[in-house]
Formats: C-alpha cells, structure tokens, sequence
C-alpha cells in the first residue's frame, strides 16, 4: 500500500455508474446483520423442532445450540468481511445460499412462511451490500 492510500476496508464505494442513487451504506449494513442474526434464530428454531420431531428434549437442546453454532462459526471464518481464511466471492456466496437456504427450508418445513419469506427478502436485499465487500 502506497503511502496516503487508505485501507480496503476504509474506502468508500463508487457511485453508480448509472447516476442512480442506492440505500445508505448503513441501511444495507443493518439490513445485512439483521438477516444474519435471524437466519442463525431461525436455524436454532429448526434445530430444536428436529429434536423434538425425534421426541427427545436433550436432543432438542443440542441441536438448538449446535446448529446456530456451527453456522456462525462457518460464517465467521470463511464469509464474514474480515474472515481469518475469508473465500473469494464465487464460493462465498455459495456458503451463504447453503446457511440461508437451510434456514428457509426449516422455516418452509414447518408451515412459517411468513418469516421463510421475510428472510429470504432481507438477505436478496442485502446481497449487494455482502458483494461490495462490507
């Protein structure tokens, strides 16, 4: 980095080639994290319905706690924008469609599609803001 160039993380994005205007930067950011943060409530939702489905409360813990678990620590290592082993953006996004999708189909599965669609929605619309790298 030459002397006087700011961090990657520190610039700010291009306009729009086509003179239109986005959404604030903060509104996608906010946008982002609360799709994140409902996409990791509702894989625990899913976790503790799968271990109720097999009529053992332990099991519905445990999957309550690991699924969410293991998706952030998937997310945090790999997708996350300051990712210690981050992927480049083909793969990425591909990480994301699985943890999301899996959020979705477990909401879908158990009839809420209400909220299967109010996730999927946040995190289409929020795609753009994880693509600019923020």
């Amino acid at each position: 980095m030459s002397p006087g160039e700011q961090p990657p993380h520190d610039r700010r994005p291009e306009p729009p080639a086509d003179g239109g205007e986005e959404p604030p930067v903060g509104v996608l950011a906010a946008l982002r994290f609360a799709s994140e943060i409902a996409m990791l409530v509702a894989l625990g939702f899913v976790g503790a319905w799968l271990g109720a489905a097999w009529e053992s409360a332990a099991l519905a813990v445990v999957l309550a706690v690991a699924l969410p678990v293991a998706a952030a620590t998937v997310w945090g290592g790999f997708v996350a924008p300051r990712a210690s082993r981050g992927l480049p953006d083909p793969a990425r996004l591909g990480v994301e469609v699985v943890l999301f999708g899996a959020a979705v189909a477990g909401l879908v599965w158990h009839g809420w599609w209400v909220y299967a669609v109010l996730l999927t929605v946040g995190y289409l619309a929020s795609t753009s803001h994880g693509r600019a790298g923020g």
